[in-house]
């Protein structure tokens, strides 16, 4: 169905598929005072023959009358496809061509927790939770080993001169030491000593090296001593990559090297820690941590191992907000309803400020709810039973009362998580403002229309 009203020269046209009214203005009778600035209806083959107007005031103003409920009338019901500008198809539409319709999913079972200090502790010890601990990781090394690639020093020591090996000032003193050639650990993890012959040193320490050459050459030596370093680290190297300054590739100091220090090394992170996940991937397996946890967790700033991969990741953590919260663009031209993280700990109380609070002319301030899905040892901590919920996250909803003072103090204390959803419930009070706000408007249309006929 399809109605439209357009302004024809001096004429108000109502169109109804073909048929069509026409109102003007009638012309004056100076006879008749009465008669001035009338509306007549003409007379159509189509309409009723009582379907006319008199040219009298009141009859006009029930004519306007009933034009501005019939027009109402079309405007609500939903079946006038085309009355009401669309940007898309509506629901109907989608319905109608539609090949095949499937089963509309049955509900999913979710669990309402109006807040209180047990759920608040039980919720919050979740969220504070580090997840993967970087420090069950094995692997790490304080004292990194040689590895294929390094280039080692070797310098053999004997108690007197006329030994194994003879320096060039044999004559000058009574003790005698040798350098070796420097020695690069091949493919097979081995060095050569002359008269120690081939060595595997890879994964072993400079010291435990010492000990191996010093034991082969005893027999030869006169109590040799042997020293043993790394000259170059080729092969004990990390890579540091992603959001940091100055992505690099280095070797472990011989004294270790911990996470934080590589980063710091490699320039630093680009984004605040809370905005930022470390991936550590070591022996096959990959690692995922917040770097605000590494930074305040001593225990996972880790050890680091050769081969380690540190990759730093810009994540920044968002919450949404809906219902009776400020409109959309109204919050420091903020044109949208998905809000980032400002610190690690945010608050209830703090995402609520961030979207503009509650609308004051629209929300249920006893009613604001917080939609996350949680673990089921978490419902279990707070004695509820969900065995039979048939997924492995639980859908909560927690139901905050911000009317009394102490739902307050809760918000404020309730921390955020990353995709947390905010529904601000609507006051009662607002759905009969939405219905009567049509009506008042057609009302004050027709009373518009009837000042302006009845002036004439």
């Amino acid at each position: 169905m399809l109605i439209t009203i357009a302004m024809i020269g001096d004429q108000f046209a109502l169109h109804e598929g073909h048929k069509e009214w026409r109102f003007a203005p009638a012309k004056p009778d100076e006879s008749d005072s009465t008669s001035r600035s009338l509306l007549r209806i003409p007379k159509l083959s189509d309409v009723r023959e009582d379907v006319v107007v008199t040219e009298t005031r009141s009859s006009i103003e029930i004519v306007i009358r009933h034009l501005a409920v019939s027009i109402l009338t079309l405007v609500t019901m939903t079946g006038c496809a085309g009355f009401i500008p669309m940007d898309a198809p509506d629901s109907a539409a989608v319905q109608e061509n539609a090949a095949i319709v499937t089963e509309p999913s049955v509900p999913l079972p979710y669990v309402l927790m109006p807040i209180n200090p047990v759920v608040l502790q039980a919720t919050n010890t979740i969220t504070n939770g580090t997840g993967i601990s970087f420090a069950s990781i094995p692997g790490g090394h304080r004292n990194a080993p040689i590895s294929i690639g390094d280039i080692l020093t070797v310098t053999v020591f004997e108690a007197q001169a006329g030994g194994l090996f003879i320096p060039g000032e044999a004559g000058v003193r009574a003790g005698n030491f040798v350098d070796i050639p420097r020695q690069q650990v091949d493919q097979s993890g081995s060095i050569t000593i002359p008269y120690a012959g081939s060595i595997k040193v890879a994964g072993l320490t400079p010291q435990a090296v010492s000990g191996i050459i010093r034991d082969r050459l005893k027999e030869r030596a006169i109590e040799p001593q042997v020293v043993v370093a790394i000259a170059e680290q080729r092969g004990n190297q990390i890579s540091v990559l992603g959001e940091v300054n100055s992505p690099a590739r280095f070797p472990i100091d011989p004294g270790g090297l911990r996470l934080l220090a590589a980063i710091a090394r490699a320039g630093g992170p680009k984004y605040p820690d809370y905005e930022v996940t470390v991936t550590l991937k070591r022996a096959g397996r990959t690692y995922t941590q917040y770097l605000a946890a590494v930074v305040r967790r001593p225990p996972e700033d880790v050890l680091l191992a050769p081969g380690d991969v540190i990759f730093l990741t810009r994540v920044p953590r968002v919450f949404m907000a809906f219902g009776s919260t400020p409109s959309p663009g109204s919050i420091g031209g903020t044109n949208n309803r998905r809000f980032t993280f400002e610190n690690n700990d945010m608050s209830l109380a703090e995402a609520l400020a961030k979207a503009g609070g509650l609308d004051g002319s629209r929300a249920n301030s006893k009613s604001v709810f917080v939609y996350r899905f949680e673990p089921k040892r978490l419902m279990d901590s707070v004695g509820l039973d969900v065995r039979g919920f048939p997924t492995v996250q639980v859908p909560a909803v927690y139901k905050f009362d911000m009317s009394k003072p102490d739902g307050w103090f809760q918000a404020d204390s309730f921390r955020m998580r990353d995709h947390d959803v905010i529904s601000v419930a609507e006051s009662p009070s607002t759905e009969f403002i939405k219905v009567m706000a049509p009506l008042d408007a057609a009302t004050t249309n027709a009373a518009n229309i009837n000042a302006i006929v009845t002036s004439r």
